[in-house]
């Protein structure tokens, strides 16, 4: 389980995979970016460029109320979130568009698991933690929705869930807590 800057961990992780296994920089230069709604701009650079956009986050319906199978039977149970991104594809000719989406898509079927040694330290991962990239059911309807909520005109687009992230609660006190009760103090010698 990790921290709280797990959510943007997961992005930057997959964000630093993509550039460094990108192969075509002579044919293609491509830049590669997580923004945030409001980097989405009119004055955004449409340049080649694979952008990779958080548009929602959801509790897990499947482990929301998990009780942690290790440690003591009053731990609280961590934060399981669906994290829904949108990578888009800038560029300025149908050709650059459609060989960067291809390719991106094809690199993210290959690695759809994000391990430790894939996933940025900032986001405080256990040894244990893995991250699955999955292809998301999105309609035309909802992505003409998150397209219509932001600035620039539609872009070619794919919806992906990285899903599990979890995120461990605040530590709580390793013992029970203290229950106050009154003492009265009195002499020995002078009860019967």
């Amino acid at each position: 389980m990790a921290n709280f800057r797990a959510i943007h961990s997961v992005g930057t992780s997959m964000i630093t995979y993509l550039r460094n296994s990108y192969p075509l920089g002579g044919e293609i230069s491509c830049e590669f970016q997580l923004v945030a709604s409001g980097e989405l701009k009119d004055s955004f650079d449409p340049s080649p460029a694979i952008t990779l956009y958080l548009y929602r986050v959801d509790i897990n319906e499947h482990l929301r109320n998990r009780v942690p199978s290790r440690g003591p039977t009053d731990a609280r149970s961590p934060l399981s979130l669906d994290l829904h991104y949108l990578l888009t594809v800038w560029g300025n000719s149908a050709p650059d568009e459609q060989t960067l989406l291809g390719w991106a898509m094809r690199q993210l079927h290959a690695l759809p698991v994000l391990d430790v040694s894939a996933l940025t330290p900032d986001g405080g991962w256990a040894p244990g933690d893995v991250v699955h990239w999955i292809p998301a059911e999105i309609t035309h309807e909802d992505m003409m929705r998150i397209w219509d909520a932001l600035v620039p005109p539609y872009r070619l687009s794919f919806a992906y869930i990285a899903r599990v992230v979890s995120i461990d609660p605040e530590e709580s006190p390793t013992g029970r807590p203290v229950v106050a009760s009154r003492f009265a103090l009195t002499d020995r010698e002078a009860q019967p």
